[in-house]
């Protein structure tokens, strides 16, 4: 049996050395539906609860929401960097509350403090999904996960 629910990410990217209308800056409203798997639990009829399938991944996703994923080698986050320390902000503002916990793997860096998530790979939804599932796959026993970016979206199953 298997137990799924969806998460909204809004975040801001760009695909570099993307030729064509990627390249730029530019945002999204991503969906994220993670799809886990097991035995249906007699005493609460779920295999997973839905809100704690959320409440685990949020933890972490949460430092996607309202962010810019920008690659490692992008020009433009060094400029980004040194803007937010002019505006003061490069260590957080008292307004920004939503941090996720710590993310420093192999495939990404988060900087909650600045609603920053730096990448190794350019920031595709069959990128994020690997991504994703790398941040969550010890946490729940995921079967499929679907991201939608717009129009467009990936899915990979385990």
């Amino acid at each position: 049996m298997v137990s799924f629910t969806t998460l909204g990410i809004e975040y801001a990217h760009r695909f570099l050395g993307y030729k064509g209308e990627a390249q730029y800056l530019h945002g999204h409203h991503g969906q994220l539906t993670i799809e886990v798997e097991g035995a249906v639990d007699p005493g609460s009829g779920f295999v997973t609860p839905c809100n704690d399938i959320k409440r685990i991944a949020w933890d972490y996703l949460q430092n996607f929401d309202h962010a810019l994923i920008l690659q490692e080698e992008d020009p433009l986050l060094p400029a980004l960097l040194k803007v937010y320390e002019q505006q003061g902000i490069k260590d957080g503002a008292p307004d920004n509350t939503t941090k996720g916990l710590p993310i420093d793997t192999a495939l990404a860096k988060a900087y909650p403090e600045c609603r920053l998530v730096v990448v190794k790979k350019v920031a595709t939804c069959e990128n994020l999904i690997e991504l994703f599932h790398s941040l969550l796959k010890d946490k729940l026993n995921i079967t499929k996960m679907t991201f939608t970016s717009g129009a467009n979206g990936a899915s990979a199953a385990y």
